[in-house]
């Protein structure tokens, strides 16, 4: 009876040693920069559509809010991370991790998540500044959007980071319900990445101008260099296929639910009476292109990386930009103009009359020997930020601290 109870005994300290074992393998950091990096990415998509529908109304605007909250969950959790390894942690802790200003010690992904907390929150009162000195918003990249939007990249990545550098510390070590964990943050953090990339270029790529080569040259040199570098760098199948559909579910989310709740302009000129939320962009057609990328990689992965980059630039102009030329012809029609794509989205300073709203503007239309030059440009660009995606993706498959 003694022994029986003894080997008992021994079974659940073992069950309960592999239990603390898995809850130990992700660091709550880590979930909270992945949490972050959600807050940015909806805080970003609602405020550009609280500019569409209210205007400008403040530094604590509701989308404001969500996004400092971001800044303030990736500082807090990445810096006691840091302290807790730097001042309590044990020598193991410290080896996994890297040395800074001689006493502190951090993974690089909390490094990042913090200097892009410091980055975001200093921004605020520049920007607040900016608008009350300058007024409303003419473009997307204003220098303190700029700042703010660097620290908010910075985040990102900086959970992207701290996810694949403990896929790559722990390897086959990692136990199947931290191996899943860890698949779904890593597509979910890459998503809210590429949700940024777009939505930072996003002034290229209005509807009206998707018939302009300059729209895919714009997408050439933004995009494949994050969709590139995650798919190398994924120890899973169909990395970037996954960060595709995080994006577009997340922006095409944002498209749904937005005009679900009441808005009105707070300033004027007023051209357009709105009721609702206007919604911003419904997102483009890269599960395309993704796929591409990711059969491309798994099929020439160990090949030269110029020929790989040639390859994918290749393959993802010609994926993308019949599959999205189409798209846009679909959501300018008739058949586009329903709630699903938010084609009825228009902001309140917009002459709602204008005759460009439902066709593509005959400045950005590009034909023949110009479609033909523009879209071969397109593709130098591509050869280069898919050689740098490589790179990137490289380096990230190494990052174990």
């Amino acid at each position: 009876m003694k022994t029986n109870f003894s080997t008992l005994t021994l079974e659940e300290t073992l069950q309960s040693s592999e239990t603390s074992v898995t809850t130990r393998v992700i660091p709550s950091f880590i979930y909270a920069s992945v949490f972050a990096s959600f807050c940015i990415a909806v805080g970003l998509q609602w405020d550009i559509s609280w500019h569409m529908s209210v205007g400008r109304d403040g530094l604590f605007s509701p989308p404001h809010l969500a996004i400092y909250l971001g800044a303030i969950v990736s500082g807090i959790f990445s810096g006691i991370k840091v302290l807790k390894t730097s001042f309590w942690g044990s020598l193991q802790e410290k080896q996994e991790t890297i040395k800074f200003w001689g006493i502190f010690h951090g993974s690089l992904g909390a490094m990042f998540c913090i200097w892009g907390a410091f980055a975001m929150l200093t921004s605020a009162p520049f920007d607040d500044w900016w608008h009350n000195t300058y007024g409303l918003d003419v473009k997307i990249l204003s220098p303190p959007h700029a700042v703010l939007g660097l620290g908010m990249i910075v985040i990102q990545f900086g959970a992207l980071i701290s996810v694949i550098a403990v896929q790559n510390r722990l390897g086959n070590n990692l136990q199947d319900k931290a191996k899943t964990h860890l698949h779904w943050l890593y597509a979910m953090s890459s998503g809210f990445l590429l949700v940024m990339g777009y939505t930072f270029f996003a002034e290229y790529f209005f509807l009206s101008r998707q018939h302009h080569v300059l729209t895919y040259q714009v997408a050439m040199a933004a995009l494949p260099i994050l969709m590139v570098s995650v798919a190398y760098a994924s120890p899973y199948k169909w990395g970037a296929t996954k960060m595709a559909i995080v994006y577009t579910l997340l922006m095409a989310g944002m498209v749904w639910v937005l005009p679900l709740f009441p808005a009105e302009p707070k300033l004027s000129p007023v051209y357009n009476y709105i009721t609702r939320f206007q919604p911003f962009h419904f997102p483009f057609i890269l599960i395309v292109p993704a796929m591409v990328i990711d059969l491309i990689i798994s099929k020439w992965k160990s090949r030269n990386k110029w020929v790989l980059a040639a390859a994918l630039s290749l393959g993802f102009v010609i994926s993308f930009v019949p599959a999205q030329w189409y798209f846009a012809e679909l959501q300018m029609s008739e058949f586009g103009r329903g709630w699903f794509f938010g084609r009825y989205s228009y902001p309140y300073w917009a002459n709602p009359d204008s005759p460009y709203r439902y066709i593509f503007h005959p400045e950005y239309i590009s034909r023949g020997w110009d479609l033909v030059k523009g879209l071969g440009i397109a593709a130098l660009i591509g050869l280069i930020t898919c050689r740098l995606g490589l790179a990137w993706g490289n380096w990230m498959s190494q990052v174990k601290r």
